[in-house]
């Protein structure tokens, strides 16, 4: 079967097996060839690579994968369309697909069985719905991961790309960061899905770190003092931290921003990651941690 990136082959496929799109798993099918090209080229696949796919839908870039990589390991939730994929990917034999919850499926174990000696990529047209809880899941629970090249919503992938000082930088911005270097790498509107989603969408390219830059004493802390900072984006740092979590009051925010050496009236949305890990360190030491 050549490429699937198109409105009709995907509309046949769909209509030859009376499939039905189920809204709340975000199911919209890639039909544009360019943006497909985008995406592969950007993971920048080699033939020894292991590449983990999330929602592969009829397998239009689970195809294009396996042509590169040694081998592409697909999941999938909904049982209706493994008939499917198993017409589409029928001649590649270097493709695994899995019937499974990404968010309940065994990350570690899925890597020592297919990639036990080689970090894995992960390349995706990822559902809208469960975006962010997919991405940290990788990061936080550190999977043995190079990079991670996924289509998203737009809005996300601006968030998640942001810098300090914008009204997109916020908590997942430097969550995100914290873990990889980030870098839209592509657009797509929304005539190059089928079902055409509510928003366009955007390529990002997630590079894993090999060294963070920053030393924290305390990697859990280090988040609690993020998310307070952007609690309450409209008020100063000192009344964000006074009143959120587990970070104690108005007068270890106090200390901590003085150790830290940080402006008690600056917003969090000014903190770039090293202020973040400044304070969070300062934190450590006023709450003995």
């Amino acid at each position: 079967m050549n490429n699937l990136a198109s409105h009709k082959i995907t509309k046949d496929i769909v209509s030859k097996y009376g499939f039905r799109f189920t809204k709340s798993l975000g199911q919209n099918f890639l039909v544009d060839e360019h943006v497909l090209s985008q995406i592969v080229d950007s993971a920048e696949i080699d033939s020894e690579d292991t590449v983990i796919e999330i929602g592969p839908g009829i397998g239009t870039l689970t195809r294009e994968l396996s042509y590169r990589a040694k081998q592409v390991i697909s999941i999938e939730i909904d049982k209706n369309l493994i008939p499917i994929l198993s017409e589409t990917l029928a001649d590649r034999d270097n493709i695994k697909i899995i019937n499974q919850d990404i968010l309940k499926t065994d990350l570690h174990e899925l890597v020592n069985e297919f990639s036990p000696d080689r970090k894995v990529k992960v390349v995706a047209n990822l559902p809208y719905y469960i975006t962010t809880p997919i991405i940290m899941r990788f990061l936080e629970e550190k999977v043995p991961l190079k990079t991670m090249v996924i289509m998203i919503q737009k809005e996300v992938a601006n968030r998640i790309n942001a810098v300090p000082s914008t009204k997109d930088y916020g908590s997942l911005s430097v969550a995100v960061q914290y873990y990889c270097d980030t870098d839209i790498v592509a657009k797509a509107p929304k005539g190059a899905f089928i079902p055409e989603p509510g928003v366009d969408s955007a390529v990002i390219k997630l590079e894993v770190k090999e060294d963070k830059g920053i030393e924290l004493i305390d990697e859990d802390l280090f988040f609690e003092v993020v998310k307070a900072a952007f609690s309450k984006r409209r008020k100063t740092l000192l009344n964000a931290l006074s009143t959120f979590g587990n970070i104690g009051g108005k007068q270890e925010a106090k200390m901590a921003l003085e150790i830290a050496n940080i402006d008690a009236q600056l917003r969090g949305e000014t903190l770039d990651m090293k202020q973040f890990a400044s304070l969070a360190n300062a934190y450590a030491k006023v709450l003995n941690k």
